[in-house]
Formats: C-alpha cells, structure tokens, sequence
C-alpha cells in the first residue's frame, strides 16, 4: 500500500493543544488506531501511513477544528468520538458538531451540560417533543444526570414552575415512617444520584433555597397517589422496582404543562418477582403510543471510566452464553449483576 505524509498546521501552539484537549496521550492513540506514525510540535501535526488512514486521520482533525471554533470545549470524550466516527467512514462531523453544540446550564464556576453520545442526544431531544420519556439502560450512560440537567433547563426557561423528585423504596418497603428523621432525610439515600446531580450543576446555596421553597420537591413514589401534576418537571428514579400499581397510578398523575422523564435498568429489578416490574409491563403497553418515547442505551453510550464500558461488555458477553435457565437465574440476584440504575 502506498504511504502519504500530510502535516496540518494551526496559527498557535494553543490552538493545536485545545484540539487534543491539551493531552498528548491522545496523539498516541489515534496513532495506534489508525496504524500512523504521528509526530507534533508547536502548532502542527504530521501523520505518517497508509493514504487511508491519514485521510481519516485529517478527518478526526477537521471535525475537532470546526467544533472548536463554533465554541466547543474538545475533551478526551470529544477526541475519542471523532475518531470512532472517522474509523467509521464518516466523513461529514455532522455527529460531532450536533453534540457540541447542545448546552444545558452552566455559569462561570460550573460548565455545562453538553450531551456525550448520540443516544444521550436523542434522549436530550426526545425530552422536547414528547410528554413521557423513558430513559432505560446500564449504570453510567447518563440518563438520570441528564434527565436532571434538563429539568433545571426547563425550570430556569420557566416552562415549568417546580421539579419533583421520585423514586420507590423498595428496600424499605415504603415503610418510611418507621426511619428517624424529616421526609427529605428519610428518602435522602435512595435518592441521592439525583441530589449529586442537584449540586454538580448548580451551587449548593441554590439548591437548598429551592429545596426550602418547595421549588424542588423530593417526595418517596408513594406519596404520589391522589395528586395532580401540573407545571412541573417529574423524575421517577430506579423505575424498574415499580410494581405495575404503582407505574400505573403515577403515570396518571400527569397534569397540563408537565414532563415525566422515568429512569431505569430493566436488567437490575429488585423486586421478589421481577415479572411485577412496572417498567418492563409500561415498556410492552405504550409502544406507539402519541407523546410517549423510550430511548434505550448501550454499552457504547457508557460515559464513566472506560473500565465500566468493559465491564458491562463482558457481563453481557457471559449472560449470552449461559443456557437459558443460568441465564435466568444470575439476571434476577438483584444488585449482584454488573449494571445499576440511577445514572
């Protein structure tokens, strides 16, 4: 095969780093990926290879280029997307640019909330257009910090006057009141991914007013029932250890104006018969129906250490190959499989 040479040249040293999210490690592994010998000093960067490679090397830069200067802050999770997408044949960075250029909060000490994949995109988008949207997959692909970000969005838009918190107690069988403490602390621990991701977006002071206001209310599934939701931005957490009663009555709780964005991992159910599971009976029922979206994720859509991107992989590779009723078995242990909601 014959070899290319191409050298890219940008106006600054800086510049060049912002494109590599000032991480030369980065360099290194597009060069292993690609088979390309790549060198870099100052403000330029030479690929050295098959003409193939080097084309799609010029294009994992050309797609951090333009991002770049549309505004686009490029990490390694940016870096690491264009070059999958370049492996991939794409020529366009369409992908890229419509990531980049998606916004959630974000003030002068904390930075927004930009989507990661094309699923938690879709998510994002989905949110928009429809009334209900079920987020379902693994730890880790975002769908309950992004459900969050969105909320506050919308609360700041003033589309919606108040956010709602909830998620079943199942370990505590709702028994609430026998634990020590006001109703935020009793219900505190088992909504606690949706308290860090109060405080990762916004400053701590902020939170606790809106909490005291009432602005945002954290209230156990069970406390639900009777109630019309109207205006509000409702986030039912860990939905997969709904029963069917409880799915039902919440769903019908949807008042004018509201959103419902409902989280869970259909693989980790908690409850003693996981054929009870509210999530799994809802996913099956509303299919097509208006308003309502499911947007389920990968593996691929993993957005925490690289590590659990393989984990979740491998777990996965190992159930597909146990005969069915092991298969059966190891899937319902509860939290001792590899994945868990409320990410």
């Amino acid at each position: 095969m014959p070899t290319l040479t191409e050298t890219l040249e940008y106006e600054t040293p800086h510049f060049l780093q912002s494109l590599i999210a000032n991480d030369q490690s980065l360099l290194k592994q597009l060069g292993t990926d690609l088979n390309l010998l790549v060198t870099s000093r100052d403000g330029w960067v030479k690929f050295q290879g098959e003409e193939e490679q080097v084309e799609a090397a010029k294009r994992v830069f050309a797609q951090l280029e333009k991002a770049r200067r549309e505004g686009a802050d490029i990490n390694a999770h940016f870096f690491n997307f264009a070059l999958s997408r370049a492996m991939d044949g794409d020529e366009s960075g369409q992908d890229l640019q419509e990531l980049t250029s998606v916004k959630l909060l974000g003030t002068a000490r904390k930075p927004p909330v930009i989507p990661k994949t094309l699923t938690q995109l879709k998510y994002l988008r989905s949110m928009d257009k429809n009334e209900v949207v079920f987020g379902m997959g693994a730890a880790g692909t975002g769908k309950t910090y992004l459900a969050m970000a969105k909320a506050l969005a919308s609360l700041k838009a003033g589309t919606v006057k108040r956010i709602v918190l909830t998620r079943p107690a199942v370990e505590a069988g709702e028994a609430l009141g026998f634990l020590p403490g006001d109703m935020n602390e009793k219900i505190f621990p088992y909504l606690r991914p949706l308290y860090d991701a109060l405080y990762d977006m916004l400053e701590p002071d902020e939170v606790e007013k809106m909490i005291e206001k009432n602005i945002i209310e954290i209230a156990p599934l069970a406390f639900m029932r009777g109630r019309t939701l109207s205006k509000a931005f409702i986030i039912l957490d860990e939905a997969q250890n709904t029963t069917q009663a409880q799915m039902f009555m919440f769903l019908t709780r949807l008042g004018e104006g509201s959103r419902y964005v409902i989280t869970g991992d259909p693989t980790q159910i908690d409850l003693k018969d996981r054929r009870t599971s509210g999530l799994r009976e809802a996913s099956s029922a509303l299919q097509g129906v208006p308003g309502i979206d499911f947007v389920t994720f990968e593996g691929a859509d993993v957005v925490r250490h690289p590590v659990v991107m393989r984990i979740i992989s491998a777990y996965d590779k190992h159930r597909r190959e146990q005969p069915a009723p092991e298969r059966r078995d190891f899937r319902s242990q509860g939290n001792g499989g590899a994945t868990s909601a409320g990410a």
